[in-house]
C-alpha cells in the first residue's frame, strides 16, 4: 500500500518544527512553504493507470495513495465498514473461511447488480474520502510534499474535486483497454463490455478533468504530458 502508514505518524506535532543552529526548535511559517498541490487521477479500467503512478512516484516530493488499497484496509475483519458489508452480503457467497471476503467474487456480485454495488459504494466511500480528506489535510500542513497524488476509480462521482486542486483523466481507446483486460487479466469479452457498461462514458470524464492525459502511444509520450502539466499547473 502506498500510503502504508497509520494515520497517527501524519499527527506529530513537532512536523513544521525547524532545527535552529543552537539545537533548539522552532516553528516554522507554513504559509512561508510551497503550497502542496493535490492531484486526483482517473479513467477507464485498463487505462494505463498505473504506469502512469509508476512515474509519478519517482520524483521528488510526490506521495501516490490508492483509494482502493485504502478502501481494503478499511474493509478488514473488526472495521466498521466490515461489519456493514457483512451484514449486508451475509447471503453472498464471497466469504472466506478466515471471515475476509474473496475480493473477486465481490467484484463479480457488485458488478452484475448495480443496486448491490450502489449499496457497497455508500458504505466504503464516504470511510475512504474522510480518511483521504484527513491525510492531505495532514500532509498540507507537514509541508513535506510537493504533490499528493490521488487514484480513484470514482474520482468524480465522489466529488474529489473538493478537495483536490486538479482532477486528471487517463484516456485510452476502449480497444486497447479491452485487449489489455482480456490478455493480463483473462477476461472474457462479456466481461470486459459488463465492466465498461458499469464505469462513466468518456464525455463525463472529460468535462470534469481539468487535464487530459493521451495514453494511446508510448510511456514516454504519456511522461512528456505528465511533466507538461506538472508545469502549467506550479506556475499557476
Amino acid at each position: 500500500m502506498r500510503q502504508n502508514k497509520d494515520l497517527s505518524s501524519f499527527m506529530r506535532d513537532d512536523a513544521l518544527d525547524c532545527i535552529c543552529p543552537d539545537g533548539t526548535r522552532e516553528k516554522m511559517d507554513a504559509g512561508s512553504m510551497e503550497r502542496m498541490k493535490f492531484i486526483g487521477i482517473t479513467g477507464g479500467v485498463g487505462a494505463g493507470k498505473s504506469e502512469i503512478l509508476h512515474y509519478l512516484e519517482t520524483k521528488d516530493g510526490v506521495k501516490v495513495m490508492l483509494a482502493d488499497e485504502i478502501a481494503h484496509e478499511l474493509m478488514l475483519p473488526g472495521t466498521e465498514c466490515y461489519q456493514k458489508l457483512k451484514d449486508m452480503f451475509s447471503d453472498e457467497d464471497i466469504w472466506n473461511e478466515d471471515g475476509s471476503f474473496d475480493r473477486k467474487k465481490l467484484a463479480t456480485v457488485i458488478f452484475s447488480d448495480e443496486k448491490k454495488r450502489d449499496a457497497l459504494n455508500g458504505i466504503v466511500h464516504p470511510a475512504v474520502k474522510k480518511y483521504i480528506r484527513t491525510v492531505a489535510d495532514t500532509e498540507r500542513e507537514n509541508g513535506v510534499l510537493k504533490i499528493l497524488v490521488l487514484e480513484a476509480a470514482l474520482l468524480i462521482e465522489e466529488h474529489y474535486d473538493e478537495i483536490c486542486d486538479e482532477l486528471w483523466y487517463i484516456y485510452t481507446r476502449e480497444d486497447i483497454r479491452k485487449e489489455r483486460l482480456m490478455r493480463s487479466r483473462g477476461y472474457s469479452p462479456e466481461k470486459v463490455q459488463q465492466i465498461f457498461d458499469s464505469q462513466l462514458q468518456e464525455a463525463v470524464y472529460r468535462k470534469h478533468c481539468k487535464v487530459v492525459i493521451d495514453n494511446n502511444g508510448t510511456v514516454e509520450d504519456a511522461i512528456r504530458q505528465i511533466d507538461l502539466a506538472i508545469t502549467n499547473m506550479e506556475n499557476e
